[in-house]
């Protein structure tokens, strides 16, 4: 290699480093907000709520060109909201919500940056959308059908105890979501037979209180919702449960695993995909107002035969030939 040719290949060298380098650091790093009334998954501060495969394959990972700011309120709703302005003065683009609380304290803190709602209940009844298909606003996401969910569970529920006439259900009366559809729900219970016995809970301390109503009203069977109250207090509640020889539908699949004898919901392997397309769209321009609320069209059934042995209960062969899942 002669000296010139020596010099022009160093040269290139020396800018084509500099440049590819300028490609990584110009990459543009978007920020997210997460708002979640409940502690945080696995009590690891940071482990996503969501399976991040989904984003991934459309080009969004933590850590290269994507910042995640995560607030739990550790099931104290009256942090919600100070968490919610702390995430708009942080200007991040999107602010991801879990449970119709969390999108309410969303709603109050910003109309501007745009809200997906990873779970709601109900969000034109809670008034946080217009409608479905034209949600208006800022805000948009996954409806978990609330009314209709629980209707189907209750379904559920009455062929696996088609006996059973006293239904217990806790409610947490602090969620948005309690409040809406209750005399649907009610026509619901009573069109299967069953006498609904709502017990409210706020806060877990009250849950010792809630059992020893359910027995003095004489109770056959207990409704747990997937509220995050109860979703935290799984294992005690399943214990109290199996105690009072009650068996349980359970509003989320985990809670089955904590000894809850059945569940019926929806698919969150299908959640996390639609809730990434959200965050995809938004983050490539696109507005909440324009993209429709998702509701889930893949429901999953669990059901826990250890549970069912232990409350000395045979489970109908249509129901387990249904089930998706059956823990042994």
């Amino acid at each position: 290699m002669d000296r010139r040719t020596f010099i022009g290949a160093a040269a290139a060298n020396l800018v084509a480093v500099p440049l590819a380098a300028m490609a990584q650091q110009t990459e543009k790093v978007r920020r997210i907000g997460v708002l979640m009334l409940d502690d945080p998954p696995n009590s690891n501060p940071d482990h996503l709520l969501w399976d991040p495969a989904p984003l991934r394959d459309l080009g969004w990972i933590e850590g290269k060109n994507l910042v995640i700011e995560r607030r739990y309120a550790g099931g104290k709703a009256e942090l919600l909201q100070p968490f919610a302005a702390e995430l708009v003065r942080l200007k991040v683009e999107i602010i991801v919500t879990g449970g119709t609380d969390a999108a309410v304290a969303g709603k109050e803190a910003t109309t501007h940056i745009p809200i997906v709602m990873y779970s709601a209940g109900d969000p034109v009844g809670a008034s946080l959308v217009a409608s479905l298909s034209r949600p208006g606003g800022n805000i948009t996401g996954f409806s978990i059908l609330t009314t209709e969910l629980n209707v189907k569970r209750l379904e559920v529920l009455h062929e696996l105890l088609p006996a059973a006439q006293r239904v217990g259900e806790l409610v947490n009366p602090t969620n948005p979501i309690s409040r809406v559809a209750r005399k649907e729900y009610e026509e619901a219970y009573r069109s299967l037979g069953m006498q609904p016995l709502f017990i409210e809970v706020a806060v877990a301390s009250e849950l010792g209180n809630a059992f020893a109503e359910l027995g003095r009203r004489r109770a056959q069977a207990l409704v747990v919702p997937g509220d995050t109250l109860f979703i935290s207090s799984s294992v005690s509640i399943m214990r109290a449960a199996v105690g009072q020889a009650l068996p349980t539908m359970v509003g989320s699949r985990d809670m089955v695993e904590d000894g809850g004898l059945v569940s019926y919901t929806f698919s969150g392997a299908e959640r996390s995909r639609r809730f990434a397309y959200f965050i995809d769209k938004i983050l490539r321009g696109a507005k909440p107002a324009d993209l429709p609320i998702e509701q889930p069209t893949k429901f999953e059934l669990a059901i826990n035969l250890k549970t069912a042995k232990l409350l000395g209960l045979t489970v109908p062969q249509s129901l387990l030939l249904r089930a998706d899942e059956v823990i042994q």
